[in-house]
């Protein structure tokens, strides 16, 4: 997916920003529209030492190198260690971390107060910017309250409103747009996707996140979702729960909890749009069993549910028994029908 051609309006404007940089810049958007590449190709025409006139890093001079191999002296990444995982987690070895740590945070103290190769800027990329507890947050505040010379933070962030208001406050945000249906079509068509307004749809309109979807491989367990909240009052919650549980155990790593609340997340929007008489935004193939499904669901129940769910999506990240965790969402969930 090439994100430079994807949002060229985005581009132009962190590239009209090179002679006025801030301390602290973040790219905030949905999910999978390519943020944290854009943030990455920044960084490299910012370090390198002889940009093209695209703005794009030559990929050819020393600083290029060291960047292409993630040794340059004067760039650092924060993100949760279990993105950075390319192999399975052995049996028996502890989980790799979904968050920054504070000791990320701290590590970069000697970083900062060094001086800068050649002169030049030091950059600090942190993806996602959402994935710190409360107190590796204030760490990060102390640091940004008082940004050393010549550093630059690029913040990639899905969900800001997640992120400590002082935060915030201190980047300049930079909004990453959804691009026209045509275009992202286009790019899950020209990777081989098939039906390729399906994957969209179910991904909220972000191209990265249909091809993620469409190449994960686990979409077994999403038919298995679907089916089972289909069944409305007769859905069986401990036995779906068991179903879930399995299929997150199974995919060691690959398919995390929150993203079984995102998916419920979509379908109880989709609840909301049909019971208003909108079309369904996410699960198109289901629109009918849907529009079904609403009419019987006081509305009022839809909003709660969904108000319930965004705290539960938060709990999901860390919970003490991911089957009680999952047993507790999907009873929710037949509550709905509830008479």
């Amino acid at each position: 997916m090439n994100v430079i051609e994807l949002h060229n309006k985005v581009w132009a404007s962190l590239l009209a920003r090179r002679q006025q940089l801030p301390h602290s810049l973040m790219l905030i958007g949905q999910k999978g529209l390519g943020k944290f590449e854009l943030a990455r190709q920044f960084a490299a025409s910012l370090l390198c030492e002889q940009p093209q006139a695209s703005g794009l890093a030559c990929g050819k001079c020393l600083a290029c190198n060291w960047y292409a191999q993630g040794n340059h002296p004067d760039f650092r990444l924060l993100q949760p260690d279990a993105l950075g995982e390319e192999s399975e987690v052995e049996e028996g070895k502890k989980k790799p971390s979904q968050q920054i740590t504070i000791d990320q945070v701290r590590g970069l103290d000697e970083f900062l107060n060094v001086g800068t190769h050649r002169g030049g800027l030091r950059i600090v990329v942190v993806n996602p910017t959402e994935a710190m507890n409360r107190n590796t947050a204030n760490a990060l505040l102390k640091t940004l309250e008082e940004p050393a010379p010549s550093t630059l933070f690029l913040m990639v962030s899905s969900e800001p409103m997640r992120l400590l208001p002082t935060i915030r406050s201190r980047c300049q945000v930079m909004p990453v747009p959804l691009p026209s249906t045509k275009q992202a079509e286009k790019v899950l068509a020209d990777a081989g996707v098939a039906d390729p307004r399906r994957w969209l749809a179910l991904a909220g309109g972000s191209p990265g996140l249909a091809l993620e979807l469409a190449a994960s491989g686990q979409l077994a367990w999403m038919e298995t979702l679907i089916k089972r909240l289909s069944a409305g009052k007769s859905v069986d919650p401990l036995g779906m729960a068991g179903e879930l549980e399995k299929a997150v155990k199974e995919s060691k790593g690959k398919l995390l909890l929150k993203t079984v609340v995102d998916a419920l997340q979509k379908w109880l929007v989709d609840l909301t749009l049909a019971k208003n008489g909108l079309p369904v935004r996410y699960f198109l193939p289901q629109a009918a069993a849907i529009s079904g499904l609403a009419d019987i669901i006081p509305a009022a129940r839809l909003i709660h549910s969904y108000r319930d769910l965004i705290s539960r999506r938060q709990e999901a990240e860390q919970p003490l028994n991911a089957r009680l965790f999952l047993e507790g969402v999907f009873l929710d969930y037949r509550a709905l029908f509830a008479n």
